[in-house]
């Protein structure tokens, strides 16, 4: 294992989207192309699935080393009215293009730190949104909570407007880790707010934690996991830290290269949370995804349905997802839309009438066939493909290197299909990466990816 961790252990996307964001054909998108798809996905699929909402919000008021989402640094609370009104008229904008009343299956708060908001906006946005939709029969409201900061009142004021799922950024309980990732969160806070969401109903918590850290060991894993285990979330996010000091905003320079575990020392740290993990009762799913038996995500992985998309590993699949707020991403299945970046501007758009988008990437026929394949082993750990489908020069290829993986036996192959060995869910990134035929056809001039393990 060793020897194969060095060899695939490479800058590599994490297939949130295919194509990936670095690799999206901007100049062939526009707004009008992106609203034609968003058009043809909501009327194919709102009656039948429902839609998604992702929003983003995006303050915090502290930054965190290591974070690489789009956030707004600020302590000034007087920005959440302005904002939460902005998000409201884009989805009015939105409204507007609807030719049915939406009905909503999923809507996901993120951030950022979604309860840096008080009780009262947050109320405002979903009343909002919800006024003049429908609920699906089955859906399902989440958001994240950080521990420093989530009220017992804005777990209730979001229980009672539907949310029954929350997660909880953890990310370590190590002192010297916190310090490092300027993340400084007591474990008396976390099993604070886990005992109050399950008081007040929830029926899932969630905790994200995440493995390679700056001076992260295995006595600081085997601490995180044995307080995880006395708390007992119905899933855990076991994250590989994405190391992508390159990228602007991060804040990701505040320690040095050499308090960062090598790629060897960083997967023993995985395996070990996974082997506490399992033996306390959770299931792997999909990657870096751990739920008990009871939960929504592995009931979706027995029945098939897990679906990955912007928002991570979901429960259930809806073709079109609406991301609302700055830098927030879209998905219509036929295309993606980003919005711009920046609240400023965000917000002057959306006043002045605009859907705020500015790059996106319509999906060509190509797009859709190899999307589904990294979807396929990203959620089911296995893909088969039909002849007809070969005429793409560009799979044919794909097969050609996956015959190497096959040789390392970490998958099993044949004429029309191919399954990932229980050994190799390491290497899930790299098999999606025989498939990227954009990635195969132009290789990064400069630093994209974080590395693959």
């Amino acid at each position: 294992m060793k020897s194969l961790i060095q060899k695939y252990n490479i800058p590599g996307p994490r297939y949130t989207s295919y194509p990936t964001v670095p690799y999206w054909d901007t100049t062939t998108f526009s707004k009008e192309r992106w609203l034609k798809s968003f058009k043809k996905s909501f009327e194919e699929s709102n009656q039948a699935e429902g839609i998604s909402l992702y929003i983003h919000l995006p303050f915090c008021e502290s930054l965190c080393t290591f974070c690489a989402c789009h956030k707004h640094i600020t302590k000034r609370h007087e920005v959440e009215i302005p904002y939460i009104k902005t998000l409201i008229k884009e989805w009015e904008l939105y409204k507007e293009k609807m030719t049915q009343v939406p009905v909503i299956k999923e809507i996901h708060l993120g951030g950022g730190t979604p309860t840096f908001f008080a009780s009262e906006q947050l109320k405002e946005l979903i009343n909002s949104i919800l006024e003049g939709s429908e609920k699906h029969p089955d859906f399902e409201f989440s958001f994240e909570g950080h521990p420093n900061n989530t009220t017992k009142e804005q777990l209730e004021t979001l229980y009672n407007l539907g949310f029954t799922r929350v997660s909880f950024g953890i990310q370590d309980y190590d002192s010297t880790v916190q310090k490092a990732i300027h993340r400084i969160q007591p474990f008396e806070n976390v099993k604070k707010v886990t005992k109050w969401a399950r008081e007040i109903g929830y029926t899932s918590v969630s905790h994200d934690l995440i493995f390679g850290l700056p001076f992260q060991t295995k006595e600081s894993i085997t601490d995180t996991i044995l307080k995880t285990k006395e708390l007992l979330p119905d899933r855990i996010s076991f994250y590989s830290y994405a190391h992508v000091p390159w990228v602007k905003g991060v804040g990701q320079r505040g320690f040095s290269e050499e308090n960062l575990p090598k790629s060897d020392e960083k997967r023993a740290l995985y395996e070990l949370g996974k082997e506490m993990l399992t033996n306390i009762g959770y299931h792997e799913i999909g990657m870096d995804h751990f739920a008990l038996s009871s939960d929504s995500l592995f009931k979706a992985t027995t029945s098939q349905r897990l679906h990955r998309n912007f928002m991570g590993y979901t429960s259930s699949k809806t073709k079109l997802m609406i991301g609302l707020g700055m830098s927030a991403i879209s998905d219509s299945w036929y295309g993606f839309a980003q919005n711009v970046k920046t609240v400023k501007e965000y917000q002057a758009l959306v006043n002045n009438g605009e859907i705020p988008v500015f790059r996106g990437h319509i999906l060509t026929e190509e797009d859709l066939v190899i999307r589904k394949h990294i979807l396929n082993i990203m959620c089911h750990f296995s893909t088969s493909w039909k002849t007809k489908e070969m005429h793409f020069e560009a799979l044919s290829k794909s097969i050609e290197l996956l015959e190497e993986i096959a040789s390392d036996n970490l998958i099993t192959i044949d004429s029309n299909s191919l399954n990932v060995a229980q050994e190799a869910r390491p290497f899930i990134r790299n098999i999606c990466m025989a498939f990227d035929v954009r990635l195969q056809r132009k290789k990064p001039e400069t630093k994209l990816f974080s590395m693959t393990i």
